[in-house]
């Protein structure tokens, strides 16, 4: 006995409470904070919504955005997903013409919660088809707050996911039906879902592969039939020429390698009718004959095939990441948090007892097989599979883990709710009756009591558990961050604050310079030019980028006036991908310049390495820092987010000039110092031009008086240490300002080493002078000797003394002299 499935309007008031329920749960944010734009990808879907209400979809499809991506610019409507935009845009209008003036923000921030409670109705839909009504209300029940689902769809939360994961749903619920019922309208519906999804999402890449795969499987084990053969000929067909109308897709379905399985299943099936088709008009013979010549075109076919998928573009980045996690991929790819494998923790944490059910879900399908059971156990062993591969994809899991959980909860409700069937005598024969007939009979009705109440305990504490993961983990708008003190709730709006700045202290065409996740929100809030952001479709402008912020500031400054950078903006800390990914493009730039040579890896305390120091993205994020009292027990400088005191207290800038710090240090705007701010003031030229002809003027005089004594010296040690002296002072000037031209000066002291080295003469010259003196001296000393002497004798005793005394002083005399 199942569940009861009577009561008509039983089961839309459920459903009601379930669509407010999944509404309900996803407004935390929007009660914590206000109704703000989450993330970082929103706000240019937000952007976008913005510019497509104000002008048309047909300015929208031909946009240009030259404030992005700068100089390059952005073609937006060959790049951009519009299924997110028109639907909000679609809804603003009707909100408008029905019941006046809205503000397209609050259309966009509520637009997940609504198409939750959709999402919930499709999955009742889903499997009331394939199970009972009863389980329907319990997947719809499930899927309202699972909160894998829940972490793309709170309020706020304006992603392309918002909308993509209902149609997913729908996509697959339409082609189920197209295939028990073999109905070409539901085959179309079912190509008109996957059109909505290939226009909101790029992961309509699953479901372009995982139809055909289950079209293959089903083929192979024996379930080929014609309503198959008209549901996968009608969904590919319109589909793909649907899908083909859009700008950002166009011939893609027939021209890359991840459309080709589609493309590859849909020529088997023609051929596959084709030969079923003839076997109904030939003979047994003929048709073996047939057989083995088409198994040789078959062969040949295939190996065309192959030819043609070598020259097909190769599949993207993100694809190749999930078929191959442990390859080697672009750093770019790496550094997405979103794009980092699952670990069993995330698993529990957005299933929670859905990890339980699911399995016992996919084992009663697989029990009892029919066609949409075997959908819902492919779709689940890929997704868990691309889940484990990418945390981001816990969101395909989501809704077929309640599909399967709904399944193999009521089924399992369902075989010990039999112990509760009348107890009376007849009930004791029948069950005697079914034991005589082989039936498994009920179970013992305690076993059964306690079943049912752990069942009931883990559906509530599912919900509870459910709840407390969307109010605690997935209400927090990152653009808002938010900790808990002794003193209660406290918030960090640093990011709102620098936008603003942005926003209304700097000019219309400043160029910003920033990391790539923060080029959305500087574009959307602060209304200014961005170098990169977090479309991420140019790697090498990206890289560039990562090479200023890791290079010292000399070379990167050079690069900084090449792209017009006016500000950079660097939100505190972090180094890793910035020098990763610019050494992935730029070899100059190595890692391992930037590990500690103490601890080998990234630190910025005392150990941090003589790179890492002279960083530019050190520097700005720990100018000024080593002032900062952060902590009452530690020492100024002390970085609480990593623990350490930092290496460099006493930063300067050379090029840069702090423009605005946010109030908790959490971002930091920096103004790029034009060549022109570098120019020396009047008064400093003024001085330059005085020293100059002050060393002019020494160095005449120098010359003049060497020229004068008649001595081989141009220069003197003391003269030699005041040009020097007059050097470092000049060299000061240079250091301080390297734009100013001081060859002039400096020019001076080189051409007096230069005139000393000439005039200084050999040792063989020095020898000969130092024996011509000692000569010079000796006739001296010999001439004076001569005329003591001479002087005695004439004068004689006391005269002649004198006369000696006067001799010997003139002839000291003469030796000082």
């Amino acid at each position: 006995m199942r569940l009861t499935d009577t009561l008509p309007l039983l089961r839309p008031s459920i459903l009601f409470l379930v669509c407010v329920l999944a509404v309900a749960v996803r407004l935390f944010a929007t009660q914590r904070y206000e109704s703000i734009i989450h993330e970082f990808d929103p706000y240019f879907n937000f952007r976008t919504t913005q510019y497509l209400t104000s002008h048309s979809f047909y300015d929208l499809h031909n946009w240009f955005d030259p404030m992005v991506w700068y100089p390059l610019g952005r073609v937006v409507g060959s790049t951009v997903y519009p299924g997110l935009m028109v639907t909000a845009g679609a809804a603003h209008y009707v909100i408008t013409s029905l019941l006046g003036p809205l503000e397209i923000r609050l259309v966009c921030v509520y637009l997940a919660p609504v198409f939750a409670a959709l999402t919930s109705l499709v999955a009742y839909a889903t499997i009331a088809e394939l199970h009972s009504y009863s389980a329907g209300l319990l997947a719809a029940a499930l899927i309202s707050v699972v909160p894998g689902y829940i972490q793309r769809s709170v309020a706020g939360s304006y992603d392309n996911e918002a909308v993509a994961i209902f149609a997913l749903l729908f996509t697959f619920y339409s082609w189920m039906r197209a295939v028990r019922t073999g109905a070409l309208s539901w085959g179309v519906v079912s190509a008109l879902a996957y059109f909505y999804m290939v226009a909101s999402w790029g992961g309509y890449v699953f479901i372009i592969n995982l139809i055909p795969l289950y079209t293959v499987v089903m083929i192979l084990v024996g379930r080929f039939s014609r309503r198959l053969y008209v549901a996968y000929s009608t969904f590919w067909v319109v589909g793909t020429l649907a899908s083909m109308s859009l700008q950002n897709i166009l011939f893609i379905p027939v021209q890359t390698a991840d459309h080709m399985a589609a493309l590859g299943v849909f020529v088997g099936m023609q051929g596959l009718m084709l030969v079923l088709f003839l076997q109904s008009k030939m003979s047994p013979p003929t048709f073996r004959a047939f057989l083995k010549v088409s198994g040789v075109g078959l062969v040949v076919g295939g190996l065309a095939a192959l030819l043609l998928a070598s020259v097909l573009p190769g599949t993207s980045g993100r694809l190749l990441s999930l078929l191959d996690p442990l390859g080697k991929h672009m750093a770019i790819t790496k550094s997405v948090s979103e794009h980092q494998p699952m670990v069993w923790t995330n698993f529990f944490m957005d299933l929670h007892l859905l990890t339980v059910f699911m399995p016992i879900g996919a084992y009663v399908c697989f029990s009892k097989p029919s066609d949409g059971g075997i959908f819902l156990i492919m779709y689940a062993v890929t997704a868990v599979y691309f889940a484990s591969v990418m945390v981001r994809l816990i969101l395909v899991v989501a809704p077929v883990a309640c599909l399967l959980s709904s399944i193999g909860i009521t089924s399992l409700l369902d075989t010990y709710l039999a112990a509760f069937v009348a107890v009376d005598d007849k009930g004791e024969k029948r069950a005697e009756e079914q034991r005589s007939k082989g039936a498994t009979p009920a179970p013992p009705r305690g076993l059964a009591i306690g079943v049912v109440c752990v069942v009931a305990f883990l559906l509530v504490f599912y919900v509870v558990h459910c709840t407390w993961v969307s109010q605690a983990a997935y209400s927090e708008p990152s653009i808002v961050l938010s900790t808990r003190s002794h003193a209660g709730r406290v918030n960090f709006d640093d990011f709102r604050e620098a936008y603003y700045w942005l926003r209304m202290n700097t000019p219309e065409d400043a160029k910003i310079m920033s990391w790539w996740d923060y080029g959305y929100q500087i574009a959307a809030m602060a209304n200014r030019t961005t170098l990169v952001d977090n479309n991420t479709w140019n790697n090498t402008h990206i890289a560039t980028v990562g090479k200023m912020m890791a290079s010292n500031e000399t070379a990167a400054y050079p690069l900084l006036r090449q792209h017009d950078v006016d500000y950079i903006l660097v939100v505190f800390g972090g180094f890793l991908w910035m020098v990763r990914i610019s050494g992935s493009v730029d070899s100059s730039i190595k890692e391992a310049d930037y590990m500690s040579p103490v601890s080998g890896r990234y630190a910025v305390d005392d150990s941090a390495s003589p790179t890492m120091k002279r960083s530019l993205m050190y520097k700005m994020c720990y100018y000024r820092f080593g002032t900062q009292q952060t902590d009452p027990y530690r020492s100024a400088g002390y970085d609480r987010a990593r623990g350490v005191e930092v290496g460099v207290k006493n930063i300067r800038l050379r090029y840069l000039e702090e423009a605005y710090t946010t109030e908790h240090w959490m971002v930091r705007i920096y103004k790029v110092i034009h060549p022109t701010a570098l120019s020396p003031p009047p008064a400093r030229a003024k001085a330059r031009r005085a020293l100059r002809a002050a060393r002019k003027a020494a160095k005449s005089s120098i010359r003049a008086k060497a020229a004068a004594a008649g001595s081989t010296r141009v220069l003197t040690p003391g003269q030699r240490a005041e040009l020097s002296a007059r050097d470092a002072v000049t060299r000061r000037i240079a250091a301080h300002n390297p734009f100013l031209d001081l060859s002039p000066a400096l020019g001076a002291a080189g051409k007096s080493r230069k005139t000393k080295a000439r005039a200084t003469p050999s040792r063989a010259a020095k020898r000969k002078a130092r024996a011509a003196q000692r000569k010079a001296r000796a006739a001296k000393a010999t001439k004076a000797a001569k005329a003591t002497k001479a002087a005695k004798a004439a004068k004689g005793g006391k005269g002649g003394k004198a006369v000696g005394k006067g001799g010997k002083g003139a002839a000291k005399g003469a030796k000082t002299k």
